[in-house]
C-alpha cells in the first residue's frame, strides 16, 4: 500500500521578496503555506550588498538581512520554510503536484515566485567584484556612483535605458557594445547617442574588470582591430539580459519567448486554475524588490479567493 502523500493548501515555490510576501499574506489567511526556497534562499537580493530603495529602511539595509527579516515575518504567522529545490511540477489534476527529487507534495494552490537570474559575462573578476562595484541593476545601485565614471555592457533596450538612467547620476557612462550596431529600438538608440556624457564604444568586449577590493577600471578589447584599452571607472554594470527561472513550468504554463510567465492582466492568475505567478518570473519590466513584493501579495490574495471558491477553508 502506497503511503499517503502530504497535502497542503498552498505551496510557494521560491523565496525572494515575492515568495516571502506571498507567505506572509497566505499565513495570515490561515492557508498554512509551505515555502520551498530553491537553490538561492532569499533570491537575487542575497547577492546585493546594499538596498537603499525599499520603503521602510531609512538607513538602507543589506540584501541578506532584508530577506532574513521577511523570512522571520513569514514564519511568525506559521509559514513552513524548507530549504529544498522543486525539480518538477504536474498540473494535470485539480490538485497540483509539486515534486522535490523523488518526493511529491500535493497542493490545492501553487504560487510561483522563482524569480529571474541576471545573465553575466562569465569573467572571474566579475564574480569576485560582484557587489563591490559590479552590478546587474543600474536602478538599484546607480545612486552609489553619483558623480563618478561607470561602464555598462549591453546593446539592447535595457542597456540603453540603464545607460540613460546612469547618465543622470554619473559624470560619464561608457557603453561597451560587442557588435558594430545596437539591438535597442531606434528611439532608445537616439536617446543614448544624444546624451553628451554617454560614450558608446562599438566592437568592444570586456577582457577584465580591474581592482582588488573594488572596481578601479575595465580592460576592453576592440574585436575589429585587436587593440586593448583601459577605461578608468568605479562601477561596472552588466545589462545583457535576465533569464527567468521557469524551466520546470515549460509545457504547463504560457510564457513569452524569453521564458517570462504570462498572467491574466491585473492579476497573478496563470492559465491553470489554482496556479499563480509573482515576482520577477512574471515581470520583465520593473524587476524591483518592491514590485515583486506587491505581486506576491496579489498572488496570495488571488489564491485565497480561489480556495474559498472551491470550498477549501
Amino acid at each position: 500500500m502506497s503511503e499517503e502523500l502530504e497535502r497542503r493548501k498552498c505551496v510557494i515555490i521560491g523565496s525572494g521578496p515575492a515568495g516571502y510576501t506571498a507567505a506572509i499574506y497566505a499565513a495570515r489567511a490561515d492557508m498554512e503555506p509551505l515555502v520551498y526556497t530553491g537553490m538561492q534562499p532569499g533570491g537575487q537580493l542575497t547577492i546585493t550588498t546594499e538596498v537603499d530603495n525599499y520603503p521602510g529602511y531609512p538607513d538602507g539595509v543589506n540584501g541578506p538581512q532584508m530577506m532574513e527579516d521577511l523570512r522571520k515575518q513569514a514564519e511568525r504567522f506559521g509559514t513552513e520554510v524548507r530549504y529544498e529545490l522543486v525539480t518538477e511540477v504536474d498540473f494535470t489534476g485539480p490538485v497540483h503536484k509539486v515534486i522535490i527529487n523523488d518526493k511529491t507534495v500535493l497542493a490545492d494552490s501553487v504560487i510561483i515566485a522563482t524569480g529571474a537570474s541576471a545573465k553575466w559575462l562569465g569573467l572571474e573578476s566579475e564574480q569576485r567584484l560582484n557587489g563591490f562595484g559590479v552590478s546587474a541593476c543600474a536602478v538599484c545601485d546607480g545612486f552609489f556612483y553619483k558623480g563618478q565614471e561607470v561602464v555598462i555592457v549591453g546593446a539592447g533596450d535595457t542597456a540603453a535605458e540603464e545607460a540613460s538612467y546612469l547618465a543622470k547620476l554619473c559624470s560619464k557612462v561608457t557603453m561597451l557594445v560587442r557588435r558594430d550596431e545596437m539591438r535597442a529600438s531606434k528611439a532608445m538608440q537616439h536617446r543614448v547617442m544624444n546624451t553628451p556624457n554617454i560614450e558608446i564604444l562599438f566592437n568592444h568586449e570586456t577582457v577584465e574588470i580591474l581592482g582588488d577590493k573594488g572596481v578601479e577600471g575595465v580592460k576592453a578589447k576592440n574585436n575589429a582591430t585587436g587593440e586593448e584599452i583601459t577605461i578608468p571607472c568605479t562601477g561596472f554594470f552588466v545589462a545583457i539580459g535576465h533569464k527567468p527561472n521557469t524551466d520546470i513550468f515549460k509545457g504547463w504554463l504560457d510564457m513569452d519567448e524569453t521564458g517570462y510567465l504570462k498572467v491574466t492582466p491585473g492579476s497573478s492568475k496563470t492559465k491553470i486554475p489554482g496556479v499563480f505567478a509573482s515576482g520577477d518570473a512574471a515581470d520583465k519590466v520593473y524587476r524591483q524588490a518592491v514590485t515583486a513584493a506587491g505581486t506576491g501579495c496579489m498572488a496570495a490574495l488571488d489564491a485565497e479567493r480561489y480556495l474559498a471558491d472551491i470550498g477549501i477553508h
